[in-house]
Parts: structure tokens; sequence; C-alpha cells
């Protein structure tokens, strides 16, 4: 698969990049009648923006190359498992992100790698005084102040703040009512303004 090492910083949205008329909805049909090509079709219209997810939380090309080209492949072993009623995207979605989670899990890292190389322009996260510090001083302490907040906190923060998807979009993914995405997102912004703050108000030794 074409490692889409060319990919944006911009905000991402799950809608297909429509390359031909054809639905993703016939395309999976094709699959299941053992037409792979099919399958090829929908790779080269979700790869871009999934390797970008990937590579928001593990930050190494490489590593983003391999964990897309694995979701990818688990998505077509597991193709008989998807509900044809429901969008293919968000389901392609949940396996990169829990396949992209489990790994970082099994490293046992805490936290995220390097993932703040931007902020989104909706409720993006900052810190709540002015700061005038080197750029990436900053950086280092943002991410230091993320690795204490609970996964299932970040995971909806990663989404939501640093990649645009939406409510109804990362409900989808995480298989989690939407009620519970904006409580778990309120909830992350919320953990990490205390959290800046702590760090901040506490005095130096």
């Amino acid at each position: 698969m074409k490692t889409p090492h060319d990919v944006t910083e911009s905000g991402i949205s799950l809608a297909p990049e429509q390359s031909t008329g054809v639905s993703d909805a016939r395309l999976l049909e094709e699959c299941r009648q053992g037409h792979k090509n099919s399958f090829g079709q929908l790779v080269q219209r979700y790869e871009k923006r999934l390797w970008k997810v990937v590579y928001r939380f593990v930050r190494d090309r490489e590593l983003a190359d391999d964990l897309t080209q694995e979701a990818f492949l688990r998505a077509y072993e597991r193709l008989d498992q998807f509900d044809p009623s429901r969008r293919f995207g968000p389901w392609l979605f949940r396996i990169g992100v829990n396949l992209t989670l489990d790994f970082l899990r099994k490293r046992k890292r805490r936290g995220w790698i390097s993932m703040f190389s931007e902020m989104s322009v909706d409720h993006p996260i900052e810190p709540v005084t002015a700061d005038v510090r080197d750029e990436e001083d900053i950086k280092q302490e943002v991410r230091q102040v993320l690795d204490e907040i609970p996964e299932k906190y970040r995971t909806v923060l990663i989404l939501r703040d640093l990649e645009n998807f939406s409510t109804t979009e990362i409900s989808a993914i995480l298989d989690r009512k939407e009620a519970t995405v904006r409580w778990r997102l309120a909830e992350a912004r919320q953990q990490f303004q205390k959290l800046w703050i702590k760090r901040h108000t506490q005095p130096s030794s």
C-alpha cells in the first residue's frame, strides 16, 4: 500500500474521497463477492485520513505505515462482521484507533508520543495563561500534562480537538453514546486546565 507521507495538517472528515462514483456500500458488496480490487478502492479513499489519525498518536512515520496497513488488513479479514446498514468509515476508524491504542498499551508507554504538532482551531487545548517561553518547551509541557489524563479522556480529546472529528463520528468510532463522548470531552478539557494551573502555581524548589 502506498504510504501517504504527504498528508496535510488540516482538519479531516470521515466522508470518503469520491475518486469514483461508486459508493462504499457497492464496493463492500463487490468485496464480498471476491473482487479484491474493490477493497483497493476503499483503501485509496481512506488511507490518508486513517494514516493521519494513527500518526497523530504515534508520531512515527514507519510505525504509522505499519499500523495503517494492519488496520486495513484486519478490516478486510472482518468484512463478514461488518453491518452493511451502517457506514464503513467509522467502522474502519474504530479498528484503526483500537489497534493503535492496543499497540501503545503493549509498549507500556504513558500517554501519546509527540502528538501536539499543532492545535485545532475548534476549542484548542492550550495553556490558560500567556507564556513567553520557547514554543517547543511549551509543547513538551503540554505533552507531559496530557500524559496525566486517563486514556479514555485523552482518546476523545485527540479525535475532537486535534483531528476535528464531530461528536457523532467519535461516537461511532468509539462505539459510545454521543452524550458519553460530550461528557468525556468536557471532563478531559477540565482535567487539562486543572493540571496546567497546578503545575504553574506550585512553588519552585
